[in-house]
């Protein structure tokens, strides 16, 4: 076969995109270009979908469908129009579809097409060998297809290190580690009176703005989400260094900051309520791993110090704070940066054995600026 362009779409399970598509071209045969699309639904091309060869194909049931755009059979789809303009031949589409026992929520099947510029297009010997070839294609995207969809998922439910760690089989129950982590906890500000004030269907575009803030703010920074409470988030930052750990987790901190500001900034002008996050950062020694019971696990922290720095964060609104952080995260800071950081005085955490000083941003001067 020669002159040939294909085109392979597989559905996925991922948080954001709906699918991958695969591309060959004449100009780079060997090469395979992947590109990753949004739930129908949600862009600007539902329109178009509906109007394609693929559509017709599920919704009809049947397997292919070969149209000789050389002689104008382009009836229907106004793609085929575009691909007779631009000089193709020949247009062959084909739908395998997997066993429902095998299927991963909408990766059902897999979408091909191909098409030539070769006068008089596909002879008998190029449409058997496609026959012949895609589904073994298939096999081999739908594989790797389900390695990615194992990846997406336990990094977005577990989080990128969890995630990581689970798929290379540490899932042990009770295999832990002790680890030395910068301990971030953040929570939303009067999120419960909030709540109860705003229309049911503005809560959930309400933590989901904020989530994406303080999350992306966090794994910019390379820290680990490892829990979302309700609006609450608890989340890692480690290194070799504890003052590389520090350094990490307050370029997050100044980033969330410049978020929160844009993110009010656009929620007022489309008149939706806004808040601000609270925030404690501590450092110490947690226990880092698989905890649970034989059916359910969870991949964590556990710890005094985790403990500690969600009684941090709780005192922040007691002193006014958007931010407190504890005196042994001061301590393991760059002299200069720790300078940065006033005490706002000792106080008794609950569950906590002893007062400890707490710390704030020097509001005369900036940490780490991003912008």
């Amino acid at each position: 076969m020669k002159a040939q362009v294909g085109t392979a779409i597989i559905d996925t399970l991922h948080p954001v995109y709906e699918g991958r598509v695969f591309h060959w071209t004449r100009d780079t045969p060997d090469d395979t270009r992947v590109t990753e699309y949004l739930p129908t639904a949600a862009s600007d091309n539902e329109e178009s979908w509906r109007r394609s060869p693929f559509y017709y194909l599920l919704q009809s049931g049947e397997d292919e469908l070969r149209r000789r755009l050389e002689l104008g059979e382009t009836a229907g789809f106004p793609i085929l129009d575009e691909l007779m303009q631009r000089g193709e031949t020949d247009y062959f589409a084909m739908i395998h579809r997997f066993d429902k026992k095998t299927a991963i929520g909408e990766m059902d099947c897999l979408m091909s097409r191909w098409t030539t510029t070769r006068p008089g297009g596909f002879n008998e010997a190029d449409l058997k060998a496609l026959r012949r070839l895609v589904p073994a294609l298939g096999l081999a995207i739908k594989s790797a297809s389900l390695a990615r969809v194992a990846e997406s998922l336990v990094e977005a439910y577990l989080g990128r290190d969890p995630g990581r760690r689970v798929l290379q089989g540490r899932m042990s129950r009770g295999v832990v580690e002790k680890i030395n982590a910068v301990l971030w906890f953040s929570d939303m500000k009067g999120f419960t009176a909030l709540s109860e004030s705003i229309a049911s269907d503005q809560l959930i575009p309400l933590l989901d703005d904020y989530a994406e803030a303080v999350i992306s703010a966090i794994h910019g920074a390379g820290g680990d989400v490892l829990k979302l409470i309700g609006d609450g988030t608890l989340a890692i930052f480690t290194a070799d260094d504890p003052e590389e750990a520090c350094c990490s987790a307050l370029r997050a901190e100044a980033e969330l900051r410049l978020r929160l500001a844009e993110l009010n900034q656009r929620r007022e002008a489309e008149g939706r309520p806004t808040t601000s996050i609270y925030l404690g950062l501590h450092i110490g020694d947690v226990f880092y791993g698989n905890i649970g019971s034989k059916d359910r696990l969870d991949f964590t922290v556990v710890g005094q110090a985790v403990n500690e720095v969600s009684r941090i964060a709780s005192m922040c609104s007691s002193v006014d704070r958007d931010v407190l952080f504890s005196a042994a995260f001061r301590a393991s800071l760059p002299e200069a940066e720790g300078a940065k950081l006033v005490s706002v005085g000792r106080y008794a955490l609950r569950g906590v054995g002893r007062a400890q000083e707490l710390f704030t941003l020097d509001p005369e001067l900036a940490v780490f600026p991003l912008r």
